[in-house]
């Protein structure tokens, strides 16, 4: 990659006479972090996260390399059955669904022998799947989705996901799963968020740091207590696990040690969007950014674009803005962020930009920005080398 101080004038140039706003994503960097990604892997095969990426010709790119499985993890049932379509196979749904319809989308990828997984976490769900096998004639797997948040005393680190939480909760829904004639237990499912997804080593920020930190390690010793426990009791109950997945971009280095898990997930740390900058255990660049076209010059120093209230998901606050990029040292203002049709950035002392110039920005979350624009830009040794569509652009919305 380009030192720093070339980096906004080597994207300006590969972006000269494209149209603004536009999305990209560099190639050069999303490969290397690929490689990033199967270093950090170990042993174990990487499913790779749907919701993080979203663009068809980029999961194709990315599962092409080792060690990355055919298979995905998706984050809808519509999703996964769309993807079947699309020559994908293997497809672990994330999330649980009852929507009558696309379980039975679900069904028909299955009768016509693509594997898609779906996801479980209580006897509610169980009826519904079974429904959709039973009138499409086939058997329906499904995943049991661990809870892996730890509880300490006054505290829930991690997220509120699912309510089985370990051997006894686990047992009691494999052998709800049993009794349904159109349903098989294929898999199971655990995401430490609070590990995985949570950064701690954010600049200026060293007591929480240490704290996070503090918290991640006692976390990471329960967490593979529990799940080793539950997948014990699943197996010596006589159900067989195709896969054990576990873990996501930021907790590689912990999950891949345990002897339990089977298979590893990630997404994220293909583009590196802003939320993962600050991790102590591993460093990548970000791949992906966006391009706003400065329309106005409001005063000394400041330059105001057109759009870029990409807002992310999660608790409302800063970090989920998208944040200038470059070129460095840019920044927005407090009283205004990221605006639908306009959004004022505070220039570097030294920096001068002209009306129809672009300001680069960095995305919260990663696959989210696909759901803004209709097409990537594909930059390759510093110039557009393709057009790829995202989800949105293939006329897709799965939420």
């Amino acid at each position: 990659m380009n030192a720093p101080s070339s980096r906004y004038a080597y994207y300006r140039a590969a972006l000269e006479g494209q149209h603004l706003p536009a999305a990209f994503v560099d190639l050069d960097v999303f490969d290397a972090n690929l490689e990033r990604l199967a270093r950090r892997a170990g042993p174990l095969p990487i499913r790779l996260a749907s919701k993080s990426v979203r663009s068809v010709a980029l999961m194709k790119r990315a599962l092409a390399r080792p060690p990355f499985l055919n298979g995905l993890l998706c984050y809808s049932a519509g999703e996964a059955a769309w993807l079947a379509t699309q020559g994908f196979d293997d497809l672990v749904v994330a999330y649980p669904t009852v929507e009558r319809d696309d379980l039975e989308a679900v069904a028909r990828q299955i009768g016509e022998g693509r594997r898609i997984t779906l996801m479980v976490d209580g006897a509610g769900q169980l009826d519904p799947i079974d429904a959709a096998g039973a009138a499409a004639g086939v058997v329906m797997p499904v995943a049991i989705d661990l809870d892996l948040s730890s509880d300490f005393p006054g505290l829930h680190f991690g997220v509120y996901r699912s309510p089985v939480k370990d051997a006894e909760s686990a047992l009691a829904l494999a052998h709800a799963i049993a009794r349904h004639k159109y349903l098989t237990l294929d898999g199971l499912m655990g995401y430490e968020g609070q590990i995985a997804g949570l950064a701690d080593a954010v600049p200026g920020q060293r007591l929480k740091n240490a704290i996070i930190r503090a918290l991640k390690r006692r976390s990471i010793t329960e967490v593979r207590q529990r799940r080793t426990r539950v997948v014990a009791a699943l197996r010596d109950a006589g159900f067989s696990l195709r896969f054990v997945n576990g873990g996501g971009t930021g907790s590689f280095e912990t999950t891949r040690d345990e002897p339990s898990v089977t298979e590893l997930a990630a997404g994220s740390g293909l583009y590196l969007p802003t939320l993962f900058d600050h991790y102590e255990v591993f460093r990548a660049e970000p791949a992906a950014g966006f391009a706003l076209p400065v329309v106005r010059l409001p005063g000394e120093g400041i330059a105001t674009c057109s759009g870029g209230g990409y807002i992310a998901s999660g608790p409302a606050g800063p970090s989920r803005l998208p944040q200038p990029w470059l070129p460095e040292g840019s920044s927005l203002f407090a009283n205004e962020g990221t605006g639908e049709v306009q959004t004022p950035v505070r220039l570097p002392a030294d920096v001068k930009i002209g009306i129809g110039e672009p300001l680069f920005f960095r995305h919260a979350k990663a696959g989210e920005l696909c759901e803004r624009f209709n097409e990537l830009l594909l930059i390759q040794a510093g110039r557009v080398v393709e057009r790829v569509t995202t989800y949105r652009g293939d006329g897709k919305c799965f939420f």
